[in-house]
């Protein structure tokens, strides 16, 4: 393809995934326990209040969720140069987990309820503490597999540490915890809308400024050195910007399993490249999509089903064909 065609076929592609998340968008809204026109959106009575203060904000929360852990997971494997690095299997997730679960079980027994800064932080830091021991590891370990093996491990002590807390923990804030790690996009309101938007888009603007270093880091870092790109400075956004985004969503929507990992193949597949400039809105449009299904899926069952195990049905073969692949 020529220089023109290559732009017309990403000018098609980008409008194809808008108007799907637009209409998927308009789906997620219909979908529900109780049937109701879109009109209801707009109109007044009980549908109104359903649609505006329930379905509404859920719908929201998947586009950000979608993204934002998609997005987290592009970074991830372009930083360790691994096509299964991601925040649920490199123990990022795990580690948001930990910081909420210490939360919510050690402030039940210590007499205060967890608010929804300290869980974010909680959950942030968490996150960021399992993905500052993974890259630490990544300057020792040379193979990928075995850095995979290692951030697998973190999240498995991780996980470790949480079950002793619920051995210890007293049943109201187990139970408490319990809900919290089946994953839902419901438990946002306007109100969390308030912290978790303004988290995100400090992720999004991260990664955006990020776009030419991570394409520098494709080829190594020591032509991204030659390129002069600053590598210190570039780890230290691509942290933060891992730990707002894979960390905030966990905090506010609890672990949800192989968005990150299987959503920059299918942008990449869908671009043709792995240039940062068409794979990172790719990746937003593309996660965004894909958790608006699974929410619409979830919901359609009288007794909805957690939004992990419904992503872990659509990322999972994904992961499966990269490996035999690659």
């Amino acid at each position: 393809m020529d220089t023109a065609q290559v732009k017309h076929r990403n000018a098609v592609l980008f409008a194809v995934l808008g108007l799907l998340m637009v209409g998927l968008f308009a789906l997620d809204l219909l979908v529900g326990a109780m049937k109701m026109p879109l009109s209801a959106l707009w109109g007044e009575g009980l549908e109104h209040q359903i649609m505006l203060s329930l379905r509404l904000p859920k719908a929201v929360t998947a586009v950000l969720a979608g993204a934002s852990l998609a997005l987290s997971g592009l970074m991830m494997q372009t930083l360790f140069r691994n096509p299964l690095a991601g925040p649920y299997i490199l123990g990022v997730s795990s580690g948001a987990t930990l910081g909420v679960a210490t939360l919510i079980l050690f402030g039940t027994l210590l007499g205060f309820a967890a608010s929804s800064v300290m869980t974010v932080t909680c959950a942030i830091l968490g996150s960021v503490l399992v993905l500052l021991l993974v890259m630490a590891f990544s300057y020792k370990v040379q193979s990928n597999v075995t850095l995979l093996i290692v951030g697998m491990m973190i999240g498995s002590v991780a996980g470790a540490l949480v079950n002793v807390m619920q051995n210890f923990a007293n049943p109201d804030s187990l139970k408490l915890f319990i809900v919290w790690t089946l994953g839902s996009l419901s438990a946002v309101s306007w109100k969390e809308m308030c912290w978790l938007a303004p988290i995100i888009a400090v992720g999004v603007v991260c990664v955006v400024a990020l776009i030419k270093p991570l394409n520098g880091l494709i080829l190594g870092e020591q032509y991204a050195e030659g390129l002069g790109i600053h590598i210190r400075r570039t780890l230290f956004l691509m942290v933060v910007a891992t730990g707002l985004l894979a960390g905030g969503i966990t905090a506010f929507c609890g672990p949800i399993a192989f968005v990150g990992v299987a959503v920059p193949h299918i942008a990449r597949g869908l671009c043709r490249t792995s240039d940062h400039h068409l794979t990172v809105p790719a990746t937003a449009l593309i996660g965004a999509n894909l958790l608006l299904i699974c929410d619409a899926i979830s919901s359609a069952f009288t007794y909805p089903l957690p939004i992990s195990t419904i992503s872990a049905l659509f990322g999972a073969p994904i992961v499966v064909y990269v490996v035999l692949k690659k």
